[in-house]
């Protein structure tokens, strides 16, 4: 269900719900108060459906030798700088200097299927898409408290649950900023850019909003005389979570300079929702407002689901059957399915190359803003539609600055169940540890792993520059 943001937070205050049973939602609307840094580093995570088949990734240019060693998923890695892409990420060719093509890290920890709901980011298994199954924070929210913003993590998502033609508005996201606590995300650009941009785009409802938190402020206040035990503690987190509202909407204002400057442009058809603007379309958009809040310092970690397996296809320009991206899982249904995987990818890379070239066209100290940034495109659920999730191939932007040594490297890890095998919880321990996070391990571990009595925690510490 589509949701509007003002008018959930007074009905949920005004109607006695307490904001302490949807603390995600007043970290959509405030910022954490955790550190301050000097140079903040930037996350981009693009989350797609349908898995990453192996032989997709592996590379044109491959010796014999190093095609047998992709093929049996032995270990191995090479230099792309000595090497050609596969077509789908030729766009890229000029950026091979901050790429990384990741093989060899299992998804098992998360599972496979068609949808990993939060487990993904979170390295634990979701199963169905309900609070009890939110074991922690994931992983980009854990990032975002080590590099503080107004907004601090904002999702946007083009997924479309079953049964659905698209939706608008602010609806429930997959990340989620505590165990048993969802995010809620951004479902259409222009709601994006209306919400993220406000402060120089509609001051006049900037000014409603602060009115109105003011006045709820006041009201949380007077009802926490005369409370105590549980009861003082629920309407506390309101009164808290208003504070941090007010704190944020402070902050954003003192960046107006830097929001106009950055202000993305959004074509007129994504009003509404943009039911007629095409899938290309709502992507290039929503590439255009992630430039512009990273640029404008709103965030400093997005995390944006660029498809799942309801979204529709049918505008991109290869797509002749007019087929889905689950019929293309199926791969028997339709004759071009391989074809079609490989189009999904390209119009996909082509937003990776725009995130790319554009940050790298902004000034930041003695260089730019990507040397400050790590794009992140990983599938879901694994290597396949239904998995496996023995292995999920990743591609990997890193700027100069970058605490990960990958850049510029073909790298195939072990396999799953063997020495020296990387899970998802080893990767993104391996981000958090070089970050600035020092936690032993993050996320569940493999029972695979555990049955072969092979060590699996902490981070992959060959990665950390």
């Amino acid at each position: 269900m589509s949701i509007n943001r003002r008018q959930l937070l007074k009905t949920s205050v005004m109607g006695g719900a307490s904001l302490s049973f949807m603390p995600s939602f007043s970290h959509l609307l405030a910022a954490s108060e955790t550190g301050s840094v000097d140079q903040p580093h930037r996350f981009i995570f693009i989350r797609k459906s349908n898995g990453n088949l192996t032989q997709q990734f592996g590379l044109p240019s491959f010796s014999s030798h190093e095609l047998r060693k992709h093929e049996e998923k032995q270990a191995f890695e090479v230099d792309l700088a000595k090497h050609d892409l596969p077509e789908w990420l030729r766009t890229l060719d000029e950026h091979k200097d901050n790429m990384s093509i990741l093989h060899g890290i299992s998804m098992s920890v998360s599972g496979g299927g068609h949808y990993s709901y939060s487990g993904c980011m979170g390295a634990y298994k979701a199963g169905r898409d309900i609070l009890s199954n939110i074991k922690r924070a994931t992983v980009d929210f854990e990032l975002a408290k080590l590099f503080p913003s107004p907004f601090e993590h904002v999702e946007m998502s083009l997924a479309v649950p079953h049964g659905r033609d698209h939706r608008t508005g602010i609806v429930s996201g997959y990340s989620a900023p505590a165990a048993k606590q969802r995010n809620y995300c951004y479902a259409d650009p222009m709601t994006a850019y209306r919400e993220l941009f406000k402060s120089v785009t509609n001051t006049e409802e900037v000014a409603s909003d602060i009115a109105l938190f003011d006045y709820l402020h006041e009201q949380e206040k007077r009802r926490l005389r005369g409370l105590s035990g549980a009861e003082r503690l629920k309407i506390s987190d309101q009164v808290a979570s208003l504070q941090s509202i007010r704190a944020r909407n402070s902050k954003v204002e003192s960046l107006g300079d830097k929001v106009k400057k950055n202000l993305p442009e959004i074509d007129p058809i994504h009003e509404g929702g943009g039911e007629d603007a095409t899938l290309p379309q709502k992507q290039a958009a929503f590439t255009d407002i992630i430039i512009g809040a990273m640029a404008s310092g709103l965030t400093n970690v997005v995390t944006y689901t660029i498809d799942d397996l309801g979204t529709d296809i049918t505008s991109l320009p290869e797509n002749k059957q007019k087929t889905s991206i689950h019929q293309i899982g199926h791969g028997g249904q339709i004759a071009n399915a391989f074809n079609m995987r490989n189009a999904i990818k390209f119009h996909h890379m082509k937003q990776v190359k725009k995130l790319v070239s554009q940050l790298k066209a902004i000034p930041e100290r003695n260089g730019t803003m990507f040397d400050n940034t790590t794009i992140i495109y990983m599938p879901e659920t694994g290597s396949g539609h239904h998995g496996p999730d023995t292995e999920a191939p990743m591609v990997i932007m890193t700027g100069k600055n970058s605490k990960l040594d990958l850049a510029g490297r073909y790298i195939r890890l072990p396999f799953h169940g063997t020495e020296g095998h990387k899970t998802l919880s080893n990767w993104y321990t391996t981000l958090l540890n070089a970050y600035g996070n020092p936690i032993d391990h993050y996320g569940d571990l493999d029972l695979t792993m555990q049955r072969n009595r092979l060590e699996q925690t902490g981070a992959i510490t060959r990665f950390i520059a």
